[in-house]
């Protein structure tokens, strides 16, 4: 099993060697993990890899290699986990039941509501339409059902109605090494790059050397200054929640960027641009760059490129505080707004298929605000997304 993850990681490209691998045998014959799987995952990780970047990659091989693997518990000290328990509390309703449950009617109720909640529930409540708890149909809680709530104490999404989320999340940065699945990604970004001589002479000029030689009778070698790409990205990434599902060509469309355009900068954004965005998914509370600071470093010749499945509560765009993650002082479409107006040259990639967005009112009101210049993240939309940014 241990030469099998060995043999895993290697093949996913992670740069460990036969010493970390034996002196990760050496620990579990010290028994430093004390047969527990999470102990376990953090000896392997520690002894295996060398570099964080390289922490997603070793998160899916051990999800992969060792699946299952949590369920083999000691029979004799077993007990029922706490985590199945609460499952069994989860509220599952048909999309007839759904139907019936009714919204409370508007950003600003939602919010009263909710305060009045919290200055009024004493203890921990589960069922039920009203107060803050499990599996019930009230617009607050957990494991539970209503088409416009706050989702407060549950790891993940099930329904994806939430319109704020009071829980801490974790996002993994996309791999930029990851192989693309086709290399038209990289011929339609080709599109947008612009080359210009500049600097010094640098390289051999071969017409020029042979034309000038001719005319002269003997070698009279030319040179001239090095052709380099000129043109200059700022990609803004989407990451988490409903993007999960695109993770894939998110990567392909990254990693393709990564090697066509010398000058370019990413940043993470969740749902729709607020006052900061980060670089790395992992330090995204605690190594924020605000948004100012962006604008203000990079000039407006820059060409801008959100990526992200606009699909959100419209409160996340038109409202201040309508974020699911924090209180953000202004609206979404505000930010949006400043930079569209400093980068003539802006678009939106959109992983999802063209013909459902008409059915979305957040990407309606996106489109809007990008002066419908959004585009399918389909190899013909990227031909036309760089065709706008080249004009």
């Amino acid at each position: 099993m241990f030469i099998t993850f060995f043999e895993a990681l290697k093949s996913a490209g992670l740069p460990v060697s036969l010493r970390e691998y034996l002196t990760l045998m050496r620990a579990l014959d010290a028994d430093l993990a004390e047969r527990r799987v999470e102990d376990f995952y953090y000896l392997a990780r520690a002894s295996l890899v060398k570099d964080e970047s390289n922490l997603d990659k070793f998160d899916r091989v051990f999800g992969h290699v060792f699946k299952g693997l949590d369920l083999m518990n000691e029979v004799e000290t077993a007990e029922i986990p706490e985590e199945w328990l609460r499952k069994l509390a989860e509220k599952h309703l048909s999309e007839e039941e759904k139907v019936e449950i009714e919204a409370l009617g508007g950003w600003d109720k939602l919010m009263e509501t909710l305060k009045k909640r919290l200055e009024e529930q004493k203890g921990r409540h589960q069922g039920g339409s009203k107060w803050i708890g499990t599996a019930g149909t009230s617009p607050f809680g957990a494991y539970g059902y209503n088409p416009e709530g706050v989702r407060i104490g549950q790891d993940e999404s099930r329904h994806r109605r939430a319109v704020k989320v009071w829980d801490k999340r974790e996002f993994k940065d996309l791999d930029d090494t990851v192989e693309l699945g086709t290399r038209n990604i990289k011929v339609a970004l080709k599109r947008l790059r612009k080359f210009a001589r500049e600097g010094a002479a640098e390289e051999l000029d071969l017409d020029n050397t042979i034309r000038s030689t001719a005319h002269k009778g003997l070698l009279d070698i030319k040179m001239r200054p090095e052709r380099r790409n000129t043109v200059k990205v700022l990609l803004f990434l989407d990451i988490g929640g409903s993007m999960d599902d695109h993770i894939r060509i998110c990567e392909e469309l990254f990693s393709a960027a990564r090697s066509e355009f010398k000058v370019m900068e990413h940043f993470y954004f969740h749902n729709c641009l607020y006052e900061f965005v980060w670089k790395e998914n992992h330090r995204r509370h605690s190594q924020r760059i605000p948004t100012w600071d962006v604008l203000h470093k990079y000039p407006h010749d820059y060409k801008i490129v959100f990526v992200g499945d606009a699909s959100m509560s419209p409160y996340e765009i038109a409202y201040p505080g309508g974020s699911v993650e924090h209180w953000n002082e202004e609206a979404g479409a505000t930010w949006l707004k400043r930079v569209a107006e400093l980068y003539p040259k802006t678009v939106w990639l959109n992983p999802v298929r063209d013909k459902h967005w008409d059915y979305t009112q957040s990407i309606q009101m996106i489109r809007e605000l990008m002066g419908e210049r959004m585009y399918p993240l389909t190899l013909e939309g990227l031909e036309e997304a760089m065709k706008e940014l080249a004009r």
